[in-house]
């Protein structure tokens, strides 16, 4: 139990500073990037939108299940498969916060070489995505009430205190709501992981090859994780001994493939483009994985 609290204390002296300083920094960029504004930029045809929505997803503080209902809204506006595959892909897989515990835990070539591989995978999947037969939904009109909301927003913005106020509850209330407990968890099985001897044992004899691979895809699959709140876990792991590539296929698939995603993508675009959509990111974040253990590592 004591080794257990020196682990804990430690990999909360590492996280929770970097959490709250990406909450502050998601908070800002929720209140200061209009809905709007994205919507013009990610939600019109042609490649530029998958390169914006891939870029923009990455550094959007939103998880896959709040990605769902912007990602369709694009759908319902006319746009095009490309960019609403890359904005899946790329809003889940990282973050503000995301990369600063990244950052702080794994170090700054794992973080720089995590957040571009999210960009090429969006990209690429966005670009096949577009190949597909697929006929957009027609565009919605917006109702008057929705533009007397919004006007009533831009007066709610001209109140400096008003923003400020805005961005500390987005950062300490609504972020802490959506990944807290998911954190608290990601945590706790970091401080198992490093201390239980037993999983550290399995971890070295089974997970530090090829095999690895095998169980990141699988686990993935089958395992929400958010991109934040996974990377002690990821931490942990590589400690033990884990395949680096290997955690690293496991940082990128889980956070993107939730079960809420696949069943919104089937019911919406059917089960071809489903599969396209998780073939696509198993086959990517594998050679991906590879790359970093061989090459960058």
């Amino acid at each position: 139990m004591v080794h257990f609290s020196h682990v804990l204390l430690h990999y909360c002296n590492e996280v929770i500073p970097a959490v709250i300083l990406g909450f502050i920094i998601s908070g800002i960029i929720h209140e200061l990037i209009p809905t709007k504004t994205v919507e013009k930029y990610l939600g019109s045809k042609g490649i530029l939108p998958i390169l914006w929505a891939t870029i923009v997803g990455a550094f959007l503080p939103v998880c896959c299940w709040g990605s769902l209902p912007i990602a369709l809204s694009f759908y319902k506006k006319g746009s095009k498969l490309g960019p609403v595959l890359a904005f899946l892909v790329a809003t889940p897989a990282t973050s503000i916060s995301a990369l600063i515990v990244s950052w702080r835990l794994l170090g700054w070539l794992f973080t720089v070489y995590m957040f571009f591989s999210v960009i090429v995978m969006g990209v690429v999947i966005g670009i096949f995505g577009n190949y597909f037969n697929y006929v957009p939904k027609p565009k919605e009109k917006e109702s008057c009430s929705h533009c007397a909301e919004e006007l009533e927003s831009r007066k709610c913005g001209d109140v400096m205190w008003d923003k400020v106020k805005d961005v500390l509850k987005f950062a300490f209330v609504e972020m802490p709501k959506d990944i807290g407990i998911e954190l608290l968890v990601g945590i706790l099985l970091a401080v198992l992981v490093e201390t239980f001897v037993p999983i550290g044992n399995l971890i070295h004899a089974y997970l530090s090859g090829p095999l690895a691979y095998v169980f990141s895809i699988v686990v993935g699959l089958v395992m929400y994780f958010c991109s934040t709140a996974s990377v002690p876990l990821i931490h942990a792991l590589i400690g033990q001994g884990m395949n680096v590539g290997a955690a690293f296929v496991l940082l990128l698939v889980g956070p993107i493939t939730s079960y809420g995603t696949i069943l919104v993508l089937r019911k919406e675009f059917g089960v071809k483009i489903l599969l396209y959509y998780i073939t696509s990111i198993c086959v990517l974040a594998v050679l991906l994985g590879i790359f970093y253990e061989k090459i960058v590592f």
